[in-house]
């Protein structure tokens, strides 16, 4: 049962063949006899309690197409009942009072709670080491990192210990984790999907989105959770685009004409024998459903890094100010006065990662220095997606999609990075830029590295589109998914 796709458990419990209680059990026993730390928090009464409710929905045959069927959350998302940790110990022990919108909306289409997912410590991660709950291990190869910071997300879809989780993805962390992992994962357009009671970074970036094993379980995931939110102000209005949409509308287009851009800064230096190799092939796979290969160039991807790591941290530093000891979330056990509380709180509360790019962010955010760095990096920002829209966009428009590698290598090891953060920064290079400009983009199953120990580490393909073209990237990845089997592929023993 835990092999199936969220369309074909749909399909079983519209169809009374099994029930969403016995469902929810089944993957709840899978959960428990894992070793992979995926779960931060099971609660099996709070989940049966819902599945409860999900059974006489189907009963009473008001039920959506997701109505029953199990789903996780990553832990960056508040959810009432259960506890809200942002991987961090700051948060150990926080129980939030009410749902993200995410969660809401989920809750509401009659999805099953299974738990909350390990991540980085406020999301700020590439491997899923940062969290303060330990790492959680690739299922493919538990010696490797799962990616980050969606860790816990992208291995409890590959191990099949959830048909579906969310995730967000501020500069790549939905996209390498399903790339790392072998699975399906799509970060929405900037402002598609609501950001309320999602635990913040860096405010102008961060992005939710599903992961699950096919682009078309994407697709029913998103349509329930895209739309506009009054209680976000970043959440696009329906005269801005932001309007609910039903994503699998386009799932059967032929791709017959489709031009692909493939950008010539993604295929140098720094990428992998192995990784080319796959995308490459993916890349023919179109052609042959009827695409075409076009080279185009988006030339300041390499500033991507720079840019992202000054106002990533700078937003930070901002965001993480609220935890301070006073009003909710860990507080130092011993202090002197006001001043020594909020110092030792965050100086307990807080990972070497999370005050590493407190520290970076305040700097770039001083004054003398705002100018120079922060406002510096908002302008080759605006250089870069400029960069994407001379491609995509207006009557020189070159490509419909831009497709490339979703990182430079496979998963790495466990531990291989941890003391050398920059590294880390570096993996990041081909998801970045896409963040920075707001635009959406998904990873996809597409092959396996080479030689002993990579042949069994996915490699993912990065796709990438124009502004509010999710229903075209899931069609493209569909349309790839239904001429190959790679997102069917399982770790061994699954």
């Amino acid at each position: 049962m835990h092999t199936k796709t969220i369309k074909e458990l749909s399909a079983l419990l519209q169809s009374k063949a099994i029930s969403a209680t016995d469902l929810a059990k089944h993957f709840l026993d899978r959960i428990e006899a894992s070793d992979l730390n995926a779960f931060l928090h099971v609660d099996r009464a709070l989940t049966l309690a819902q599945a409860a409710e999900a059974d006489a929905r189907i009963a009473a045959g008001t039920a959506t197409p997701l109505t029953g069927v199990p789903i996780a959350h990553k832990d960056i998302f508040v959810t009432q009942g259960w506890r809200s940790t942002a991987g961090s110990k700051m948060l150990a022990n926080y129980v939030s009072p009410f749902n993200a919108t995410v969660v809401e909306k989920l809750n509401a289409a009659g999805m099953v709670t299974l738990g909350k997912l390990n991540c980085d410590e406020f999301a700020m991660g590439s491997a899923n080491e940062n969290s303060a709950f330990g790492a959680v291990k690739n299922p493919w190869d538990k010696t490797a990192v799962p990616g980050g910071s969606s860790g816990g997300s992208a291995a409890a879809v590959a191990a099949r210990l959830a048909p579906g989780v969310t995730g967000t993805d501020t500069g790549g962390s939905i996209r390498q984790p399903a790339s790392f992992c072998g699975i399906t994962g799509i970060k929405p357009t900037y402002g598609r999907v609501s950001r309320f009671g999602m635990i913040a970074f860096a405010s102008s970036l961060d992005q939710g989105g599903p992961m699950a094993q096919t682009a078309e379980d994407c697709a029913l995931l998103l349509s329930a959770m895209a739309g506009f939110d009054e209680r976000d102000s970043t959440s696009l209005t329906p005269e801005q685009g932001g309007v609910a949409e039903d994503f699998t509308r386009a799932l059967n287009q032929p791709l017959t004409g489709l031009r692909i851009g493939v950008p010539k800064e993604y295929f140098g230096e720094g990428l992998a024998a192995d990784v080319e190799q796959a995308v490459r092939a993916a890349l023919e796979q179109f052609v042959k459903l009827g695409a075409t290969l076009v080279d185009i160039s988006l030339p300041n991807t390499a500033l991507s890094i720079p840019a992202y790591y000054m106002i990533a941290p700078a937003e930070a530093s901002s965001n993480l100010s609220r935890f301070d000891g006073v009003r909710y979330g860990h507080r130092a056990a011993e202090y002197k006065d006001l001043q020594d509380m909020y110092k030792k709180t965050r100086a307990e509360g807080f990972g070497a990662e999370v005050k590493r790019r407190i520290m970076v962010g305040t700097y770039v955010l001083c004054h003398g220095y705002y100018d120079a760095y922060y406002l510096k990096a908002q302008k080759i920002r605006r250089l870069i997606a400029q960069d994407f829209e001379a491609v995509l966009n207006g009557p020189n428009a070159v490509c419909d999609v831009i497709m490339g590698p979703v990182a430079p290598t496979v998963a790495w090891d466990l531990g291989d990075k941890s003391d050398d953060p920059v590294a880390a920064y570096l993996a990041d290079i081909f998801t970045l830029s896409t963040s920075l400009a707001g635009l959406p983009g998904m990873s996809i199953p597409c092959g396996f590295g080479q030689g002993e120990k990579n042949s069994k580490r996915p490699v993912g393909l990065q796709i990438i589109g124009n502004y509010f073209g999710e229903a075209k990237l899931l069609n493209v990845a569909h349309q790839f998914q239904q001429a190959t089997d790679w997102h069917l592929r399982a770790p061994a023993g699954i």
